[in-house]
Parts: structure tokens; C-alpha cells; sequence
């Protein structure tokens, strides 16, 4: 074992607490760190800034009902009585938990992920000081797995939110969660990675990744900084064998502020169209640009551009590559996508493009999607009254990639969420029949009788029968 000269280790440990941020208290002081008793010197520790930021970090509990899927041919009376099964029940509670942060104390406003709250029928929150208050849904996002719920303002701490754009690799942080219900727990790291995606996680994935231990129930929880200020969203764990391997990412706070901002506006997120495909930009498609040797390998190559699109009437061209948008330099297509996805309908954003090796701004406004079609409303069909279906546009992660009709919106009470439809499936077919357009849609359920739904629900599938 070696041992460190005493100068150079007094040195070493001088460095260190120099470079601890210490958390501020009430009146502008700073919290003074403990001295031990045997050479009365300051240990480091992150204890006053968690115990600032733990009231803002609340348990999440959640009840509904969930629809259990039989086997559509024993929904048949004669395979029923053939089989002497009886009527099975087709629906069970489900319970679930997870984390929140507060984020306004005034108002009462909790960011947690979308999972965590879906299909609730019943919220409680309790926080650490063991209060428990009911919640109500403000807007949830499906897509970037993002949600506002509300609790009465009551003595509510809220934290204040950073500049996540500001992290980078090797910045400390610490991930804060409530899970179960037994107390916040807390663990230290550092940013592992900046711009995570690909991982089929979310709809639109932009993540922190961290070393940070995210333990189960932390999902919703916090993610800060040294001055305990919240930089992510905790929402998943990287766990291969089915364990905790020590890769967790968190929803940037800038991506998350921005859906937030819509979800309390409005109640949902209104995501609007340029009219583009895109891909990434390799370094054969650079080669073949003729871009310059050695250049970074940055920006979204633009693969198409619909006729009539906001893109094709601002000028951009298949070919284009997108090296920024809002003065923001742009990764790659899933960056490009994200930026795009996340701009109001009627926002007006630059892109800076090249073209034939010359660079050039080009302004777009971004437009609302393809109109929402009300297939049951329109229709007077009983078996889909109460459902809103919608259409896969370019800024959605499944664009080119599956043909199906998504359901946007079902009424808790309509036959279709008793059968078990949810928001944000995506239907790939009715009675074996393939759906890819609304108009395959209205013929397949002119048929009478019960409508056999295949929907690909994350990254699973499964069958719905709708009577």
C-alpha cells in the first residue's frame, strides 16, 4: 500500500474542498462544513444542499383499473360453454409508484414521466413531511414521457431549475427519488454522456446519462446539480441481466421545460411540421457532399421534402444539411428532430443549412400537423364513440418506420378503454386488416359486429377485441 506524503495529502485534500460548491441558506450565508475532532479541519459534504432540496421531492402512488386481454375467440358464448370457462373478468387494479419534483410552489405543479401516471384512475402524493394530497392531472406527453400534476399549495418547496444545456461530462450530480413511499433516498455521480438517443426508450429521447445511481421508484424523481438546482428528470436504468448496472439517464430540464410550458397551457403537447425527412450525416454521405476532409462530422442531412410543406415553401432541398437550428448546433437527425418537435405550432425557426458548400440561414415557420380525425364522433359507431385517432407525421420517431393510425385521446368510459385501448397505441390493424391511412380505417370498421384491434403499445404488441 502506498502512502502519500502528509504535505502532498493536505494538499490533495485542500483541492478538493476548494472545489465543493457550498449550499446557500437563508440570509445569503453558506453552510459551514463540520470540522472533526481530531485535526479541526472541514470535511466536504453535500448534506446542506440535499437537505434543501429533498422537501421538493415527493412519493408518487397511483391507482386504475387495467384491462386484462383474453383470448378474442373467448369472447365467443359457444367457446365459452364448449370450454367451460366462465365470464372472466376483464379488467384488474393496477398500482403503481414513482417520484415527483415540485416545481411551482405557488401553484402546485409536480413534473414526473408520463408511465408513471398512466391510466391512473386515483393520485396521491406525500412528501416528506408525510402530508398526503390528492392530485389531478394537468397534461401528460406520452412521447417524451413527461407529465404535470397538481397538489393543493400548501407550504410547498419547489426547485429551482438550471440551464441544462450548461452540463457537461464529468460535472457532479446527484439523483434524488421517493420511491415506495419510506423516504427520499440519494445518490452521487457524474455526467456520464450529453445527447443520448436511439435507445427506443421515448418517442423523443435527448438524455442525460448518468453514473448515478437510479434506484427502482426513483423514476420522476430529480436530477441536480451541486447548488441543488434540478438539471433532469430521472426516467430509466440501462439494465441488461434485469439489474441495476450503474447507466441511468434523466430528460434534460430545457426538454422538459418546454413540454411543461404547453401541457399547463393547453393540457397537451401540439407538435408542428416542416415537411422533412432527415438522416444523419455519415462520413460516406460527407465524402459524397464533398465536404471538407477532417471537418467535423455534424448536422442532419435532409432526405426529402414533401410538396406544398413549410420546408418546400421556404426554399430548403433534398441534399440540404442542417448544421444548427436557432443558432443551436445540431448532432444529428435525432437532435434535428427534437429541436423541431419541440417548437410551438406558429413558432418561426432558422435553419442554417449547407448547400453546394456554401452556408446559407433559411426561416420556417412551423406548421400544425395533419387535422386529428374523430372516427367514432363521425360515424355514430358505438364501439369507437369516445375515440380520437390521429396520423404519423415527419416529427414523430415512428415516421417511415411503421404504418399504423395512432390513438390519440380515448374517453375513460367509452367501450374502447374498457377493451383495454389506451392513448398513444398504434393501431396496425382491424380484423387482420392492415390500417396505414384514415380511409383504411373508416372501410375496416364498416364491418358489423366486434372489432379485433392489433396495436403496438411501446415496444410490445398485443390484440384488443372492442365489442
Amino acid at each position: 500500500m502506498t502512502v502519500l506524503p502528509r504535505p502532498l495529502r493536505t494538499t490533495l485534500l485542500a483541492l478538493l474542498v476548494s472545489a465543493l460548491p457550498l449550499a446557500a441558506v437563508s440570509g445569503g450565508a453558506y453552510a459551514a462544513l463540520p470540522a472533526t475532532d481530531s485535526q479541526q479541519s472541514p470535511l466536504p459534504t453535500l448534506a446542506p444542499m440535499i437537505e434543501q432540496a429533498t422537501p421538493a421531492v415527493v412519493n408518487i402512488a397511483t391507482r386504475g383499473r387495467v384491462a386484462i386481454q383474453n383470448n378474442p375467440l373467448l369472447n365467443d358464448p359457444f367457446f365459452r360453454r364448449f370450454f367451460d370457462r366462465p365470464d372472466q373478468p376483464r379488467e384488474r387494479e393496477s398500482q403503481s409508484l414513482g417520484s415527483g419534483v415540485i416545481v411551482d410552489a405557488k401553484r402546485g405543479y409536480v413534473l414526473t414521466n408520463h408511465h408513471v401516471i398512466a391510466n391512473a384512475d386515483e393520485i396521491t402524493v406525500t412528501l416528506r413531511d408525510r402530508r398526503s394530497l390528492k392530485a389531478k392531472v394537468i397534461g401528460s406527453d406520452p412521447e417524451a414521457d413527461v407529465a404535470v400534476i397538481q397538489i393543493p399549495a400548501e407550504n410547498l418547496t419547489a426547485l429551482p431549475l438550471a440551464d441544462s444545456g450548461k452540463l457537461r461530462v464529468g460535472d457532479f450530480v446527484v439523483a434524488i427519488g421517493n420511491p415506495f413511499g419510506l423516504g427520499q433516498t440519494v445518490t452521487s455521480g457524474i455526467v456520464s454522456a450529453l445527447g443520448r438517443s436511439g435507445l427506443g426508450i421515448e418517442g423523443y429521447e435527448d438524455f442525460i446519462q448518468t453514473d448515478a445511481s437510479i434506484n427502482p421508484g426513483n423514476s420522476g424523481g430529480a436530477l441536480v446539480n451541486l447548488r441543488g438546482e434540478l438539471v433532469g428528470i430521472n426516467t430509466a436504468i440501462l439494465a441488461p441481466g434485469g439489474g441495476n448496472i450503474g447507466i441511468g439517464f434523466a430528460i434534460p430540464i430545457n426538454m422538459t421545460r418546454s413540454i411543461m410550458a404547453q401541457l399547463i397551457e393547453t393540457g397537451k403537447v401540439r407538435r408542428g411540421r416542416l415537411g422533412i425527412q432527415v438522416q444523419d450525416l455519415t462520413p460516406e454521405l460527407a465524402q459524397a457532399f464533398n465536404l471538407t476532409p477532417g471537418a467535423a462530422l455534424q448536422g442532419a442531412v435532409i432526405a426529402q421534402v414533401a410538396q406544398g410543406s413549410p420546408a418546400d415553401k421556404a426554399g430548403i432541398k433534398a441534399g440540404d444539411i442542417v448544421t444548427a437550428v436557432n443558432g443551436q448546433p445540431v448532432r444529428d437527425g435525432g437532435m434535428l428532430r427534437n429541436a423541431i418537435g419541440l417548437l410551438r405550432v406558429g413558432d418561426k425557426v432558422r435553419l442554417d443549412v449547407l448547400r453546394d458548400g456554401k452556408s446559407r440561414a433559411i426561416e420556417v415557420a412551423v406548421k400544425e400537423s395533419p387535422q386529428e380525425a374523430r372516427v367514432g364522433a363521425k360515424h355514430d359507431d358505438p364501439r369507437l364513440a369516445g375515440v380520437v385517432f390521429g396520423a404519423i407525421n415527419e416529427s414523430s420517431p415512428l415516421f417511415g418506420k411503421v404504418d399504423g393510425i395512432p390513438v390519440v385521446d380515448v374517453d375513460p368510459d367509452s367501450r374502447a378503454a374498457q377493451a383495454g385501448l389506451r392513448p398513444g397505441d398504434m393501431v396496425l390493424s382491424i380484423n387482420r386488416q392492415p390500417v396505414r391511412t384514415p380511409d383504411d380505417l373508416v372501410r375496416a370498421t364498416q364491418r358489423k359486429g366486434s372489432l379485433l384491434f392489433n396495436v403496438r403499445r411501446g415496444d410490445s404488441a398485443l390484440f384488443i377485441s372492442i365489442q
